[in-house]
Formats: structure tokens, C-alpha cells, sequence
């Protein structure tokens, strides 16, 4: 039985990895995570998983996880997530998510699993400002990284193809545009809209929601959805290369309120501040996903107004 090592274990999209691994019965699955706040993630895997709390910013505990575990797959998803939040802190981004693989990947090349076979999940945010000719986004668009956040998974991109070249490592590299789903923070649109409208309903705020830049058009796909991408991918990717993982289709944010909103009975307010605009805001991200398309046979098949409103019941049930 292979063994798997998924770093932020605990984390939106890691937990619906370990429960996508959990179900396929045929791994033995170990997961890092970091803060003991996020276990609650993943409460119905905690007697089926070899859960480790470390900070993969400290070099000898990677070390020793790795030295103990020695993974066949690697499954490297820990990182600071928000783009927002690196405005206010982009030492501290960049700092833990190029540290963090640097300690990973250090540790396997140290522990000499050269037959392991790793995915490092960089961002689709590495692509930054779009020109609509590059639209849909394929990997060879140029890359306008437009926050530190998507400076510091660029970083993470190019480290492990710069490790594979290096070292051989059997390195695989995806690019991920919007996903979506339960568990998401409330740092992302989606999850902040769905979270403040169970509040509202439960009478917790006012029945007011403030927003940034709704004209902006994203392309999302299902957490569910995404790492069964991830899984396919590393199975079938071809070392030292890279994907792109997206629906194809792109939506106004004012769509996922609206879709959202069409939920609730409440009357709700919304006003737009213009504290809640990024310093620099794409207007339009679109996927290209032709190339893991063809590789995988993967596409999206939740559709996103499921990913809305199961994303709604989810704030309900813990509020």
C-alpha cells in the first residue's frame, strides 16, 4: 500500500483530499497541519489518518516527518492562501510559503526518495493581470503576478521545477484558479457572502453586506471537484511539467451574490466600500484546461451553483 503525505492536511482544500484519498481505500495517509483551530476539518478522519502538527518553516521537524513517514506521493498544499491578506503582510507570505517547500523538498532530497513523486499546488494568480487576448489563460501566458501572495507561489512554481532540473525529482506542478466549496475561509468572496448572510438569518449582524469590486469575472470550480484533479494529475502528470486546473467558464462576483442571496428570505443590503477593492484587480480570469484535460480525462462536474449553496448550508450548520 502506497503512502501519501498531504501537507496543510487540515486545511479547506487538503481536508477534501484526505477524504477523496480515504475513499479510494488504497493509501496509508499521513497529514501535517499546523494550528489545532483547523482539526475540526477533518473530525471524521482522525482515527484513519496519521495526523502531525508542525511548521514546515522549521527544517529539522520536516526533516524528521519525512525521515519517518518516506512517502511514495507528496501532495504539498500548506501555504498562506490569501491573496488580500499578503497586502497587509507580504514579508510574512512570502517568507512561510517558500521556506515551507524549500524545508520539503530539502527533506527529500535528503532522505534520497528519488522515486517519490510530488505535487506542488502553485496558483493561477501567478498569471496576475490579463490581457483579454490571453484569454482563456493557458501555461504559456505570461505571468503579472499582482499581489506578494502570487510572488510568493510563483516562487513555489518555479522551486520545484528548479528541483526537478537540479536533483531529478519527480516533480509535478499545478495551477489552480478559483475554487470553491464548504470549509473556505471568509477571507474569499464566496465563503464571506455565504457566511455573513447565515449570520444575518440568525441574527447575528445587521441585514447589511458590504462589498469590494463585483464587476470582476473569476473562474471557479468545486473544491470536490479540484483535488480529484489533484489526485488524477499526479498519477498521469508528466514530471517537470505544469498545469492549469479551472472550469472554463468565468462569472461576475455579482453573480455568486446573486445566486447566493436567491437562497434566503431575508431582505439584504448591499453596499459597496471601496476599502474592500485590491490595489490591482484583473478584470477577467478564464482557464485554459485543455492540457490536463487531455492528460487525465478530468473535468469539472459539480455545478456551481451546488458549490454555492452547499458553501451557505455550511456557515448555517456552524453559526
Amino acid at each position: 500500500m502506497k503512502k501519501i503525505l498531504v501537507t496543510g492536511s487540515t486545511g479547506f482544500a487538503g481536508s477534501f483530499l484526505v477524504e477523496y484519498l480515504i475513499w479510494q481505500k488504497k493509501f496509508e495517509i499521513s497529514g501535517t497541519y499546523l494550528t489545532e483551530r483547523s482539526i475540526s476539518n477533518v473530525s471524521s478522519a482522525k482515527n484513519i489518518v496519521n495526523f502531525v502538527q508542525v511548521d514546515l518553516t522549521d527544517s529539522s521537524k520536516v526533516s524528521e516527518v519525512i525521515s519517518k513517514i518516506k512517502p511514495d506521493l507528496i501532495f504539498h498544499l500548506a501555504a498562506f492562501p490569501s491573496p488580500a491578506d499578503s497586502f497587509k503582510n507580504p514579508s510574512q507570505t512570502i517568507y512561510n510559503n517558500i521556506t515551507a517547500q524549500i524545508n520539503l523538498l530539502e527533506a527529500v532530497k535528503k532522505n534520497n526518495l528519488l522515486q517519490s513523486k510530488i505535487l506542488i499546488v502553485s496558483s493561477a494568480e501567478v498569471y496576475g493581470f490579463i490581457d483579454p487576448s490571453d484569454l482563456p489563460v493557458d501555461e504559456e501566458t505570461c505571468f503579472k503576478p499582482t499581489s506578494p501572495y502570487a510572488v510568493s507561489k510563483l516562487s513555489q512554481d518555479f522551486l520545484g521545477l528548479q528541483y526537478h532540473l537540479a536533483y531529478n525529482l519527480n516533480i509535478v506542478r499545478v495551477r489552480p484558479f478559483n475554487h470553491i466549496g464548504p470549509r473556505q475561509s471568509p477571507d474569499f468572496a464566496a465563503s464571506s457572502f455565504a457566511k455573513k448572510i447565515a449570520e444575518i438569518e440568525k441574527g447575528v449582524i445587521k441585514p447589511v453586506i458590504h462589498v469590494g469590486n463585483l464587476k470582476a469575472k473569476r473562474d471557479f470550480t468545486d473544491v470536490r471537484d479540484m483535488v480529484r484533479a489533484y489526485t488524477l494529475i499526479l498519477e498521469k502528470g508528466k514530471v517537470g511539467d505544469v498545469y492549469n486546473i479551472g472550469s472554463g467558464k468565468s462569472y461576475e462576483i455579482s453573480y455568486i451574490l446573486k445566486e447566493l442571496l436567491s437562497h434566503t428570505d431575508k431582505k439584504i443590503r448591499v453596499e459597496v466600500d471601496p476599502k474592500l477593492f485590491r490595489p490591482n484587480d484583473t478584470p477577467e480570469f478564464r482557464c485554459n484546461n485543455r492540457k490536463i484535460g487531455s492528460v487525465t480525462g478530468w473535468k469539472p462536474e459539480i455545478l456551481i451553483e451546488k458549490s454555492l449553496k452547499d458553501t451557505l448550508d455550511y456557515w448555517r450548520n456552524i453559526i
